[in-house]
């Protein structure tokens, strides 16, 4: 899946929230004296039960528990559909909005098209008048627009802006240009090129635990320390989510081992008030005299690896 981030937070009040609404409406049902319907609210309410504890307990992935929330808002809808040939149409909008909300643009869409013929299988939207056809297609559509519109601001404002939009270093694509400048020049110069690659293991932990605020005080502390110790022409670059390379033009590998430790000083010296000390892994990656340049990002990519699994 893409990147589609919701604050953890407000995730983990989601989650709460359709808990206490499966169940109200699973206790509704057995107030009614509807038995036969009560065994998919039921089944549900344990499921996003299990849901919010795999979100709280960050031991899987987070497209996880969204995909249980998201199957058990189309299982909710489509037994009151089967069991309720009454039901309004107007509920079709809960899945299509849900889709939406957790899952990336392409998807979304795709679910909405795939199962959008399904639902007039059952009497209760069959039976609507033709104006619900159109307004299935108006709600897909405009819950759409805005996430597309999002997704063009942010590659135009990635083709135009070389640097990373949460911190003061460049983005993936400037970072491995300006480092193919600077190995062209080192070969053409026959001079030496040294690469930092610089691990920040805590900022997974500070964004679940702390918000985004936490993250971005970690991202800022790394970048400013990184900027303030280093010469204007060395390249600092932001390769992965917690991993950066800091590009050291004609350096060697003494220079290289001198600047990491540095900076591993100023680092460990830096507290912040969520995570306390900052912790910062760090490895030298020396460019070999025969090595061509797919090989060296190749084994950048395979250090910072290594550095995350440390």
């Amino acid at each position: 899946m893409t990147e589609h981030r919701i604050p953890k937070r407000l995730m983990t009040q989601a989650y709460g929230l359709s808990i206490m609404l499966m169940a109200s409406y699973a206790l509704w049902l057995y107030a009614m004296g509807e038995y036969r319907d009560l065994l998919i609210p039921t089944f549900t309410t344990l499921l996003l039960t299990s849901a919010l504890l795999m979100h709280i307990g960050q031991r899987l992935t987070t497209h996880l528990p969204r995909l249980i929330l998201l199957c058990c808002t189309y299982a909710v809808v489509l037994g009151a559909f089967y069991y309720q040939p009454l039901v309004s149409p107007i509920w079709l909008g809960l899945p299509i909005t849900a889709a939406f909300l957790l899952l990336p643009l392409w998807a979304a869409l795709l679910i909405n098209v795939v199962i959008g013929p399904v639902w007039w299988l059952f009497p209760a939207v069959a039976s609507a008048p033709p104006s619900i056809i159109v307004g299935y297609i108006a709600l897909t559509l405009l819950l759409a627009l805005p996430r597309w519109e999002h997704a063009r601001r942010q590659a135009l404002l990635r083709a135009t802006d070389p640097n990373d939009s949460e911190c003061n270093a460049y983005h993936i694509d400037t970072l491995k240009e300006r480092l193919h400048s600077e190995y062209q020049r080192a070969a053409m110069l026959n001079q030496q090129l040294a690469v930092l690659v610089l691990h920040l293991p805590q900022l997974d932990m500070a964004e679940e635990q702390f918000g985004h605020r936490a993250q971005a005080a970690l991202l800022e502390a790394l970048c400013s320390e990184v900027n303030i110790r280093c010469r204007d022409h060395d390249v600092l670059g932001r390769a992965d989510n917690a991993t950066f390379w800091l590009v050291l033009p004609d350096t060697s590998e003494s220079g290289a081992l001198l600047v990491r430790e540095r900076l591993q000083q100023a680092l460990s010296q830096r507290v912040l008030v969520e995570t306390g000390q900052l912790e910062a892994r760090i490895a030298a990656c020396l460019l070999s005299r025969t090595e061509n340049f797919d090989r060296y990002i190749k084994r950048l990519e395979t250090r910072g690896s290594a550095l995350a699994n440390a």
